[in-house]
This record gives structure tokens, C-alpha cells and sequence, in this order.
């Protein structure tokens, strides 16, 4: 209980603030949804949809889609767990939600026929060792599906964020729509929308972040990328991007710069630069103030007009530890310090401060 709350206590704060909610593992709680990502699946459903979530949990996600859908079904294999779901729900006043204690994958004969089910299988194998690939969870969702899409139209799967995105729409055939999601530029869950009357179109993805200051939200296919023609700048302009976290797991290197107007600086670098300040950029944006050819003679004295910065390495060859070493620059404060390299392969340090 004091584990499980305490897992929950950055993730879900209207809930760990309800003294009267249980949570019975703390590995739920590990695996739970946060209150953004659980609210953003509300617009995956229809209002007057019934839906099925086949893998209950602690109840965060079947909570949120029944604050939309007109009845949710939870189904959970522990008998534990579903008495906390069951006591969680009433004093949430949670009306239109039935429990059901069943294993999925035995029970997939008896599901009711619903407008979606949605799914987030164990990432826990044997010995409760921690897993990532799809094939690898619990129930086996590549086997499940055609059983599942033939009592509804529609599946909602979540899973890890270090899920192959390409390797995953080749095991669930059928997917519409991918959706990224991360909370503090922290890549959190990958949701897979898969529907039974899918056209074979390329799916859309949607990059989301949730941050201190709103949702960013960018969207491509993986048709566009391929297709995006980018040629690198040599120059760094008065203005450097870094893409969120989504945007980086998506693989949007260079839709995000079509789209947006941005320079990209190298080919494998993923970082971005402009003239003018693009504040719609999904990421974090900075003011160029200074860039410094990496040399071991600059090494020597930067850490005197640098005492400290938060330094950043994308395609350089020393890592940020061995880097923080040679300058002898310490953690933190208001300096921004990206080591990369240029286009035409110049290593350098790019100092700059919040835009």
C-alpha cells in the first residue's frame, strides 16, 4: 500500500490525495498510467461508446474512458485487484463501470461486443523481469487480435515506450493511428489505435508532450519522412532547437524540420536552427549566444568564463560525463552547452540560454 502510493504520488496526485482510494501492488502502480496520459486516451473514444478494458490494473485508464464512454467494462485476472477497483470506483462515483474478474486471453470467447477494447499487456516476464517487445507481454496481443476485432471495430493498445514503433505495426496489421506521449519531455507510453475496417493506409503519428507549459502536439506519417528531402547547414543561426522526446521516439528528423522552417545541422545531430525564433517548434528552443570550435585548448580554460552549465551531447564523440572531465564544468545554472557536429563534420560547443 505505502510502496504503491508512494509509486503514484508524481503520476496521479488527485488520486494519492484521496485518502480513501487503496492500491493493492506497487508493480500496478508502476505500470498505471499518469493523469494526463489516462485523459488524453478520452479523445481515442466516441460519447455514446461502450468500451472494454481488458487488462484492469489499479482502474486509472478505465476510470478516465468511462468519464467519457456511456459504459466501460473492467476485466482483471487478480481477484485483488479487482476488489480495489471495485471500492475505487464507487468512491469516485464511477456508476457505469462493471467488474469482471477473468483472464482475457481464456476468457476471449465470453467478451461483450463493444465500440472498443483497449489493452495494455504486462511488461513483466518471467521472474518479474521487466520486458519491452510486444511478443513478450502478457496476454499475447498479435495472437489475440483477430479474435478481438471480430467483437469490435476498434482495439486501443498501450505499451512500453521503448516498443519498436516500426517493428510493432508489422505484429498489429490494421493500425490507424500511433500516438506518442510523454510528460516532462519523458517518453511515457506508445498507444497503437488498430481498426477492423482499416483502409491499409499508413497510419498518422502523433507526437504529444505534456510540460509545465501546455501540450505540444506535432503529427506525421512515416510516408512523409521517407519522402522529406533535408540538406544539413553548415551555419548555426541565432536560434537552436532540440525536438521533444516524442518527436526523437517517432523518428520525425526531418518532417519536423519541413514543417516547422527549421535548418537541420547534421544528418545524425538532431538539432535545428534558425535566424528567426520559431516558438510553435515541438521542443525546446534557445538563444545562440556563442559557438566555440572544439579544441583541447578551449578545454583548458572554459570552465573560467563557464562555470557551469547544462550540457547536452548529440552526435559528439565524448559523452556529457567525459566532457563535464576535460572542461571541469559543473551541473545546472542558466547556461545551455550543446556538444555536436556540423554538416561539414566541425566539432563544436554551441552556448546558449532559454529563448
Amino acid at each position: 500500500q505505502i510502496a504503491a502510493r508512494r509509486q503514484i504520488r508524481e503520476k496521479l496526485p488527485s488520486w494519492y490525495e484521496n485518502g480513501q482510494l487503496i492500491f493493492p501492488a506497487k508493480i500496478a502502480a508502476e505500470q498505471c498510467s499518469s493523469e494526463q496520459t489516462a485523459a488524453y486516451k478520452q479523445e481515442l473514444i466516441g460519447e455514446s461508446w461502450t468500451v472494454c478494458d481488458l487488462t484492469g490494473g489499479l482502474g486509472i485508464d478505465s476510470y478516465f474512458l468511462s468519464l467519457k464512454a456511456k459504459h466501460l467494462t473492467y476485466i482483471e485476472r487478480f481477484p485483488a485487484y479487482c476488489e480495489a477497483a471495485k471500492h475505487n470506483f464507487s468512491v469516485l462515483g464511477a456508476n457505469n463501470i462493471t467488474v469482471v474478474n477473468a483472464d482475457t486471453a481464456q476468457a476471449v470467447d465470453t467478451l461483450p461486443e463493444v465500440d472498443a477494447f483497449y489493452i495494455d499487456p504486462a511488461r513483466r516476464g518471467e521472474s518479474n523481469k521487466r520486458v519491452f517487445a510486444l511478443q513478450d507481454c502478457e496476454p499475447d496481443l498479435p495472437g489475440l487480435l483477430p479474435e478481438l476485432l471480430k467483437r469490435s471495430p476498434r482495439l486501443i493498445a498501450k505499451l512500453s515506450p521503448m516498443a519498436d514503433i516500426q517493428m510493432t505495426l508489422e505484429l498489429l496489421p490494421g493500425t490507424t493511428s500511433v500516438h506518442v506521449l510523454s510528460v516532462r519531455n519523458e517518453c511515457k507510453e506508445l498507444l497503437f489505435v488498430t481498426e477492423r475496417e482499416a483502409d491499409g493506409r499508413e497510419p498518422s503519428i502523433r507526437c504529444i508532450n505534456f510540460g509545465p507549459d501546455g501540450m505540444q502536439s506535432f503529427s506525421f506519417t512515416l510516408e512523409e519522412e521517407r519522402n522529406a528531402v533535408l540538406v544539413p547547414v553548415s551555419q548555426v543561426g541565432a536560434y537552436l532547437y532540440e525536438p521533444n522526446t516524442s518527436v526523437l521516439k517517432a523518428g520525425a528528423f526531418k518532417q519536423v524540420a519541413v514543417r516547422t522552417g527549421v535548418k537541420k545541422l547534421q544528418v545524425s545531430s538532431h538539432l535545428y536552427t534558425s535566424d528567426q525564433l520559431l516558438p510553435d517548434f515541438p521542443g525546446r528552443r534557445f538563444r545562440v549566444d556563442e559557438v566555440l570550435p572544439f579544441t583541447g585548448k578551449l578545454c583548458k580554460g572554459l570552465s573560467k568564463t563557464i562555470p557551469q552549465a547544462n550540457i547536452t551531447v548529440r552526435n559528439f564523440p565524448l559523452s556529457v560525463e567525459d566532457l563535464r572531465k576535460r572542461t571541469k564544468i559543473a551541473d545546472g545554472g542558466h547556461v545551455y552547452l550543446f556538444a555536436t557536429t556540423l554538416a561539414d563534420g566541425e566539432k563544436v560547443l554551441v552556448r546558449c540560454s532559454k529563448a
